[in-house]
């Protein structure tokens, strides 16, 4: 059965097309058109299941009330919980949310942002991999509605929402060195991003203002993901002069370390310490809770939202902003207060 139109009311009615489609697009009080007649229109309508050709308004109107999200990977909840919240927030200002996954993959984040600019949404909210910008400066080159989140880019003039990566690494190596330590890995995100590469002057930065030299050696790390996480921590464990506490830089490095030290029959803190960038789904719940720097995730998926809202319903061209949030310390069990001699001791453990 073919959807109801706009002259299938019209004919049912007795009125003219022009007339219904002034009292559905809601410009009865505009033309005079009687509540009767309005009342008519309505019922008739809802009789015949009549639903608005969405498609059709928007080129006609240059906007289609969608917006595209295009994130690097959806199963790692960080970026997760950012779409959850933008799609709340998108619904509530009356657009839809149309989600691309780019699996970490710059050639596949340019054929979605392309494919979601061929469709006609009104703007983007792009998390890049971080490694290539050039596909995206053409949006901000046309003034295509577009906030870059998270991993930004410095030479990229562009609307932008994240985190104080810098502050945040920092504050978390500053705390281990509060409890003694001074023999700090980091496993890092992926190389020459960003939020990657802000995190690790953080904490390099820390330990630079606390005298205690920079070891290369114990700065790993090639993703975001579990994987590298389990792996780099397998590789320190083995060491003959192991670290005292690892500083992991997101949520899923986090498990895969946290996996790795369990599996060597080692305990959080007792053997080695653990802190991460990102609060771990249900960090308070672990064997041993994880103290954390959590990122108001929520947060970002609503501001992001409402930045392009802004710039979409804005009938002048705006001066990009960059929104910049806190993350903070909470401070829970896997972080042991060690000395001189016992963090040596730790170290030299097999």
């Amino acid at each position: 059965m073919l959807p109801a139109t706009l002259h299938d009311i019209a004919r049912k009615s007795g009125l003219s097309v022009s007339t219904v489609s002034r009292i559905l697009n809601k410009k009865s009080a505009k033309y005079r058109i009687s509540e009767a007649t309005e009342k008519l229109v309505q019922k008739t309508a809802r009789e015949l299941n009549y639903r608005p050709n969405q498609l059709a308004r928007g080129l006609r109107l240059k906007r289609t009330h969608t917006i595209g999200l295009v994130a690097p990977d959806l199963s790692n909840p960080f970026f997760a919980s950012i779409m959850k919240s933008a799609q709340v927030v998108a619904h509530g200002l009356g657009y839809s949310l149309i989600v691309c996954d780019t699996d970490e993959n710059v050639q596949m984040e340019v054929e979605h942002v392309n494919l979601l600019y061929s469709k006609g949404v009104d703007g983007m909210i792009v998390l890049p991999v971080g490694q290539k910008n050039s596909h995206l400066g053409f949006f901000v080159e046309h003034a295509v509605p577009l906030v870059l989140v998270d991993r930004v880019f410095n030479d990229l003039t562009a609307n932008t929402v994240l985190i104080d990566n810098y502050g945040g690494a920092r504050e978390a190596v500053e705390f281990l060195i509060s409890r003694g330590h001074s023999r700090i890995a980091i496993i890092q995100g992926l190389p020459s991003t960003y939020t990657s590469n802000e995190r690790l002057r953080g904490y390099t930065d820390a330990l630079s203002h606390h005298n205690i030299p920079v070891d290369e050696s114990l700065i790993l790390g090639k993703d975001f993901r579990k994987q590298n996480g389990y792996i780099e921590t397998k590789f320190l464990l083995r060491r003959s002069e192991r670290p005292t506490a690892i500083f992991t830089t997101s949520d899923l490095i986090t498990l895969g370390a946290l996996e790795a030290i369990f599996e060597e029959g080692l305990e959080v803190p007792t053997d080695i310490s653990v802190i991460a960038f990102d609060e771990v789904e249900s960090a308070d719940f672990f064997r041993c809770p994880i103290t954390v720097i959590a990122q108001p995730k929520e947060t970002i998926g609503e501001i992001a939202v409402k930045l392009l809202i802004e710039q979409i319903r804005s009938p002048k061209k705006l001066d990009p902003r960059q929104i910049v949030l806190k993350p903070h310390l909470i401070v829970r069990e896997s972080v042991a207060r060690v000395d001189v001699h016992s963090a040596a001791d730790l170290a030299a453990v097999p």
